[in-house]
């Protein structure tokens, strides 16, 4: 292989690349020895076929085989020899090709630019700890103690009141006669809050245990069986237990059933967790300070491609005129997230940081914990979407960047009260709300080979001929 470089202008390289008809030839009577094991013709027996044969009926899709991984891997090999990391897709254009001829192309290619990493140890960023008062703790317990449903039987002479749990069983008709799903035991309701059918808890107001009802709804719009939709029918319930909630008393006994060693665990446990809430939040605070602090260093030149590329999502859902209008503004907006990109998938080469599969699936399940109710669909969604997978990845990716960035850099620790996280946080979404396009970075990496809505910049293309026949696979029969 003959490999090369012209310097076209600027970041935009041709790259000459050419093999010999012999090497040609050589691969493709490997080709031929290869499916010469498994194609099965008429008169011949197993792995006998000749190869003039071979050629005569698979001549043409043996080619274009042999010549897709012949492109594949001499113009990956072309930019790794030559450590070009193209910005975007290389297109390939055949000048010479054919059976037992040389095979000759251009690559045209536009260069990810150098770039300049200045020592992360000079930059700034506030690193926050939020001291969390003993009252705040109280309150939020309080809280769940008021959630946790506590409910004890009354007599059997007391009346449901609202807010009692009336515990039945029944058996539903339509017109006299019965229905799927018109029949139910051990159904339990909390009166007042109409959950089971509107107008349900209102008549069971005032029954008593041992109690027989008669409960006459008409069946929502949204009743499973649709021909019962809408219809009106009676309930026959017959009460087993009346219960009334008693507040929980919080003490060490509590403390356990939520799984803390006593109500001083439970506490210091609860702490953790509102000033975790926190600190997640101002977390994102100190990254945007980070990729704002990142915004000045120095990249000689951004590939217009990737501008270009970055425009027409900024663009997505807008008028051709509204974009025409906003151009200017999301080419300011494109450079300085490509810029990002390109500066921080630098510093993660240098540093060597990689993404396990581990770390991948631990972030499917934070969204899966997001979801509640919804985790399947969402398991689905990813194993449909290797490109939402990825994106999952380079998010990750990104994450490690940052964190190591943190060890690096000079954080200014401050701590604050509660109330002064929440002024802090709020100006920061007035701020967000402004500038929302500016720091919505998404910086794709090759080594993670992230496909996402943002700038792609791929190690290894697979680049596209513009002159390549075509014709159909190899048939193995």
């Amino acid at each position: 292989m003959k490999v090369t470089v012209e310097n076209k202008k600027g970041l935009n390289k041709d790259i000459k690349v050419f093999i010999d008809k012999k090497t040609m030839n050589s691969y493709m009577d490997e080709k031929y020895e290869e499916i010469k094991k498994t194609v099965n013709l008429k008169g011949f027996r197993p792995g006998k076929v000749p190869k003039e044969i071979l050629k005569r009926q698979f001549g043409q899709a043996i080619f274009s085989e042999v010549l897709d991984k012949v492109l594949k891997d001499t113009s990956v090999k072309a930019l790794e020899e030559n450590k070009i990391k193209p910005a975007g897709q290389p297109k390939l254009d055949l000048k010479t090709y054919g059976e037992d001829k040389d095979l000759e192309y251009v690559m045209s290619v536009t260069e990810l630019p150098k770039v300049e990493l200045k020592s992360v140890e000079n930059i700034k960023y506030d690193e926050y700890s939020v001291k969390i008062d003993a009252n705040e703790t109280d309150k939020r317990i309080k809280e769940i103690a008021k959630s946790q449903n506590n409910f004890k039987e009354v007599a059997a002479d007391v009346k449901a009141v609202e807010e009692n749990l009336v515990i039945f069983d029944y058996k539903a008709t339509i017109d006299g006669k019965d229905f799927t799903g018109g029949e139910g035991k051990n159904t339990q309701l909390i009166l007042g809050k109409d959950l089971f059918i509107k107008g349900f808890d209102k008549q069971l107001t005032g029954v008593k245990k041992s109690d027989e009802k008669s409960v006459d709804v008409t069946l929502p719009e949204n009743y499973p069986q649709k021909e019962y939709a809408n219809k009106k029918a009676n309930f026959i319930c017959k009460i087993i237990e009346v219960k009334k909630s008693e507040e929980v008393k919080i003490d060490d006994v509590f403390a356990k059933n939520l799984g803390a060693k006593d109500l001083a665990d439970l506490k210091a446990l609860v702490s953790k967790q509102i000033n975790d809430e926190y600190k997640n939040s101002l977390d994102k605070l100190a990254k945007t300070q980070i990729l704002k602090e990142i915004e000045n260093f120095k990249v000689d030149e951004i590939p217009e491609n990737l501008i270009e590329e970055e425009v027409k999502i900024l663009s997505q859902g807008m008028t051709e005129e509204d974009s025409k209008k906003s151009r200017k503004n999301f080419e300011e907006i494109a450079k300085k997230r490509i810029k990002v990109g390109l500066i921080l998938n630098e510093f993660g080469e240098q540093n060597k940081i990689k993404v396990t599969e581990q770390e991948v699936q631990a972030e499917v399940q934070k969204q899966l914990r997001m979801m509640p109710g919804q985790e399947k669909m969402v398991m689905e969604f990813y194993q449909k979407n290797p490109s939402a997978l990825a994106s999952l990845r380079g998010t990750v990716y990104e994450e490690k960047i940052i964190d190591l960035i943190k060890t690096k850099a000079k954080p200014s620790k401050k701590e604050i009260s509660k109330e002064e996280a929440e002024k802090i946080l709020k100006e920061h979404q007035k701020q967000d709300h402004n500038h929302e396009h500016d720091h919505d970075h998404d910086h794709d990496h090759p080594e993670e080979k992230k496909a996402s809505k943002s700038t792609k910049i791929e190690k290894k293309p697979e680049p596209s001929a513009s002159k390549k026949p075509s014709a159909k696979k190899v048939s193995k029969k």
